[in-house]
């Protein structure tokens, strides 16, 4: 660790050092990251707001330590403290159920695709999303930082990457998802599960080609949307396979 690097200068002002671990410099100033964190502060202040105020969102943060004590997120920063902050912990105890943001499309595609639930609707603004991860305890997946904090959101995780493929990956390691995968399973469109149907129910949807060379098919009931083994199918089979070796 280096030097201290001091914020707000004020000596009429309460003072704490905080020091974030792992993963969690990724949302700090390239000039705090591994750096002892100098914070000045007024009034009470919750760890939680010191934190978000450094730029770091509470469902990114998991054990806290306050002069080497565990502590929780709502803890009241004292004068003189020293908080070690510690990335949220890969994994996830109950089965993931995902809710994305509206600039992850292809995400939400190649989840549904590995079988996750996954809401995605291109027209949910901000409150809308924290209100749904909070009603039916999903997990919120965004590049917002400023989504993350809302104070509703429990679960969520600020993917790093712009590629889809980059940002499935790393949900596949931060939810460890490789041994959940239940591949095509789930609509791409709507994500409703998808159950198998007679080739003589869908003939009239099929393509000439598609009737010809493949017998098995499955439906969404929802959307009426038809799946099967195509080549998309064969191409996420091998990415299914590399996911799960990696």
């Amino acid at each position: 660790m280096g030097d201290a690097i001091v914020l707000f200068y004020n000596h009429n002002m309460s003072k704490a050092t905080f020091i974030f671990h792992g993963r969690l410099n990724d949302f700090l100033k390239r000039a705090q990251r591994e750096q002892k964190i100098s914070v000045e502060f007024k009034g009470e202040q919750s760890v939680k707001h010191l934190a978000e105020s450094l730029g770091v969102p509470h469902p990114e943060i998991g054990e806290v330590q306050v002069n080497g004590q565990g502590e929780a997120l709502d803890f009241i920063t004292r004068d003189g403290d020293t908080l070690d902050i510690f990335p949220i912990p890969n994994g996830f105890d109950a089965e993931p159920r995902f809710l994305l943001d509206c600039h992850l499309g292809r995400l939400t595609a190649h989840l549904r695709a590995l079988g996750f639930d996954c809401l995605y609707e291109n027209d949910f603004d901000d409150p809308d999303m924290a209100d749904i991860v909070a009603a039916e305890g999903r997990i919120l997946l965004t590049r917002d930082r400023s989504l993350l904090m809302r104070k509703k959101v429990e679960h969520g995780y600020c993917l790093r990457s712009l590629d889809s493929m980059e940002q499935l990956k790393e949900c596949i390691v931060r939810f460890e998802l490789a041994g959940r995968i239940h591949p095509f399973h789930r609509c791409l469109k709507c994500n409703h599960p998808l159950e198998p149907v007679e080739k003589a129910k869908v003939l009239h949807m099929l393509k000439p080609l598609t009737r010809q060379y493949f017998d098995e098919f499955h439906q969404c009931p929802a959307c009426g949307q038809v799946y099967w083994k195509g080549s998309h199918y064969d191409k996420m089979s091998e990415l299914i396979e590399r996911l799960q070796e990696s």
